[in-house]
């Protein structure tokens, strides 16, 4: 890139971030409605709710939609650091900075060389399409703990390790980002940070892990893969119900379970998956951290039991990070990903109704974001397995044994 292109592409860029996160201000703000179920009541009810339990020094243990880990507490009380604003405005704000943060760790990236700006156009793009829910979830604060730690992790595996354990605190998901990292060290920060975290929680606030509890006893969701055979099902005489349970929208009735442990089985499917690709990996290069952690929450994500518009952010994130490389190969899945956010904003917020419904709409867009899902799930291991595990990935690296697990820049 020439620094004529570099500066044209990058004013672009800029540019199109700027006017696409003010319009995202304007629907949080409401000074625009935007179509659909309002999605910034969850800041202005439920987290304000747990803001005034957590204040108290307790976490909502008695709350079931209070799943998530005890770091998320921090999340939760942040906005506290703009005592100015209402504790929705003062969320909205920082959920927006998190927002700038991640591009501008994005940029700093892919002007270096051997990058591109191709991984903060994913970004700006993906983050765009998903609408206002990227600004009403904490899920953009986690995503970028989560860009942080993949793009220190080739130059400083310990502060990876360490912000990817921070980040399992947060919301579990990123502790698949040491999936692909060969680093001793950014797996021994990753546990002494999360286990010094999880000890402070636990004997600071009562409560801390109960959310536990309340994620085994969660259902089949209405936007997840295995919905598909519940909307369908209710067209031919199936005698469940769509009922707001456990913080979602869930279907509940007969063979809910069934569904459910399906899911449950398909996950743990891919993480048998993972164990064999990461055994047979031999060739580890600069891309193979962030490609590893990308399809690994890809997989996770898809074949969960939920599927919730701000998971879409995650893998937005993630694919922006390994589009920053030239030479990776995850190209057509965050491109796919990218798709998916499109699909995600009209399924929710906008007509969700039709989702809810099981008519023939909502289905329809169910059917085709999560088949993109599916097909990137597909072309991303695909694409890891050739890169680092086939026969066409070649030798391990030169000056390596044959079983060498390592490179020099240390995925």
């Amino acid at each position: 890139m020439n620094g004529t292109d570099g500066r044209g592409s990058l004013f672009g860029l800029l540019t199109v971030w700027s006017l696409t996160r003010l319009a995202l201000l304007l629907f949080v703000f409401k000074v625009i409605v935007f179509p659909g179920p309002d999605v910034t009541s969850d800041v202005s009810y439920i987290y304000h709710g747990w803001y005034d339990v957590l204040g108290g020094g307790t976490f909502p243990q008695n709350d079931v939609t209070w799943q998530y880990p005890p770091a998320a507490a921090l999340a939760i009380l942040s906005p506290a650091v703009l005592p100015f604003l209402e504790y929705a405005q003062a969320f909205f704000v920082l959920a927006f900075l998190a927002d700038f943060a991640v591009l501008a760790m994005l940029l700093f990236a892919g002007l270096r060389p051997g990058r591109t700006l191709r991984g903060a156009w994913v970004w700006v793009t993906g983050a765009a399409l998903l609408g206002p829910t990227v600004y009403a979830r904490y899920d953009v604060m986690v995503t970028a703990v989560a860009v942080a730690a993949l793009l220190a992790g080739a130059r400083r595996p310990r502060l990876m390790g360490a912000l990817a354990g921070f980040g399992a605190l947060l919301k579990v998901w990123p502790a698949l980002l040491l999936v692909g990292c060969v680093r001793r060290r950014a797996w021994g920060a990753a546990a002494l940070t999360a286990a010094g975290l999880a000890v402070v929680f636990t004997v600071a606030m009562p409560g801390a892990f109960a959310f536990l509890t309340f994620q085994r006893d969660r259902g089949t969701e209405v936007e997840s893969l295995g919905s598909l055979v519940f909307h369908v099902a209710r067209h031919h005489g199936w005698e469940g119900q769509v009922l707001l349970n456990y913080g979602s929208v869930e279907f509940l009735g007969p063979y809910v379970d069934v569904v459910s442990t399906a899911a449950l089985a398909l996950t743990g499917m891919a993480l048998g998956w993972l164990l064999v690709w990461r055994l047979a990996a031999v060739r580890f290069t600069t891309t193979t951290l962030a490609d590893a952690a990308f399809t690994a929450v890809l997989l996770f994500t898809t074949t969960s039991r939920v599927i919730s518009p701000q998971y879409m952010v995650w893998l937005v994130g993630l694919a922006a990070v390994c589009l920053g490389y030239r030479e990776s190969r995850m190209r057509l899945p965050g491109l796919l990903v990218v798709a998916a956010s499109l699909v995600t904003v009209l399924e929710f917020p906008v007509w969700f109704a039709h989702v809810v419904a099981s008519d023939a709409l909502g289905v329809t867009l169910l059917v085709l974001r999560n088949g993109l899902l599916v097909v990137a799930c597909v072309a991303a291991a695909r694409e890891l397995w050739r890169a680092s595990a086939s026969r066409a990935a070649g030798p391990p690296l030169p000056g390596r044994p044959t079983t060498a697990r390592e490179t020099p820049v240390g995925s």
